[in-house]
């Protein structure tokens, strides 16, 4: 992990389940200025914490205080677009926690005005800092799997079950990110089927499939009512397979290569031994709150752009309209 050093300049917008992590993050790289958050409670113990952090429960405070040239947000999806807004308008680069916001256009308006003002926007879409999926593109770049043929994710839990958005834009848009990532092109078309089954509006299982230009075929299931914890990523290339089980404590990534040979008509399944992948042990957050420091000191466009970030959101958009439609194919 670098060494470099920043200035506290940062604002974490959200404090919450997953903001409290933003938060330290930033911290601990010396970067973090204000926290922003509306529960005084939670408020209270981050003063008592970080000492040397400003804190606020006024958005407005954050927006006019000059030394604050960047914001994050770690607040309810449907606030995402109003708060990106007001801060790239406000002249701050923008760190926003998936997904970029609920509507395409929405998202679109905050590239366009990102794009106008020079300021950075990028999306959270922390698989992409994860050192497992980092290996997985160094091999299919190298040509190890061969040809990429289908891909798939299980991301699977039991709960945190949300009132504001379904299954569907909670769990999926890491997942979606890294397919598009992969295969370097967007769906041809997609569908999605789901279930509601703890609230008649909000689906709490979604399996969803895309068909991409290039022939590569992928799925995703996500659900909050399954049994136990699963976060598994394959790829099944032409030559060898690859498993990402981010649950596993010892090997997170696993190289299969089996081989298929054919007798005529008939196939021949050569099964082998799976290889464990070495792979680093930083922390995925960290190497995502770096990135988005040096960015903005670089003023470098991030990886996960607002681009990327809006690419994911026509992505699941066609999967919402596909859900809504008892699952009929979505073109894009």
């Amino acid at each position: 992990m670098q060494n470099t050093q920043y200035n506290r300049s940062v604002a974490v917008i959200g404090s919450g389940y997953w903001g409290k992590n933003l938060v330290r993050n930033f911290n601990e790289l010396g970067a973090l200025h204000t926290i922003c958050e509306s529960d005084a409670d939670i408020l209270n113990g981050f003063s008592g914490k970080y000492r040397d952090v400003q804190v606020t429960n006024a958005y407005i405070d954050v927006l006019n205080t000059p030394e604050i040239n960047a914001i994050v947000l770690a607040t309810p999806a449907e606030t995402h677009y109003f708060l990106a807004k007001e801060a790239l308008l406000s002249q701050k680069d923008v760190f926003v926690e998936k997904p970029l916001a609920l509507k395409v256009e929405e998202g679109a308006d905050l590239v366009r005005i990102a794009k106008a003002k020079g300021q950075i926007l990028m999306v959270g879409h922390l698989l992409h800092y994860h050192p497992a999926i980092i290996k997985i593109k160094e091999l299919l770049q190298a040509g190890e799997l061969g040809r990429m043929q289908y891909i798939y994710s299980n991301r699977l839990n039991l709960g945190k079950v949300r009132r504001e958005e379904n299954i569907l834009w909670s769990f999926a848009p890491h997942d979606i990110s890294v397919m598009l990532s992969l295969c370097e092109e967007l769906p041809r078309e997609v569908a999605c089927f789901g279930g509601n089954y703890l609230h008649q509006q909000i689906a709490d299982v979604t399996v969803c499939t895309l068909s991409f230009p290039s022939g590569i075929k992928g799925h995703i299931f996500v659900s909050w009512l399954h049994p136990v914890k699963e976060q598994r990523f394959v790829v099944v290339g032409s030559d060898k397979m690859i498993i990402f089980d981010d649950t596993e404590s010892t090997h997170k990534l696993l190289l299969y290569p089996h081989k298929i040979k054919w007798q005529g008509i008939v196939p021949l399944l050569d099964k082998k031994e799976a290889i464990p992948i070495s792979i680093e042990t930083d922390e995925p957050l960290k190497k995502e709150c770096v990135h988005f420091l040096d960015c903005i000191q670089n003023r470098h466009s991030p990886l996960t752009s607002g681009d990327e970030g809006l690419s994911v959101l026509m992505v699941l958009a066609a999967f919402q309209q596909s859900l809504e439609n008892r699952g009929r194919l979505v073109g894009l």
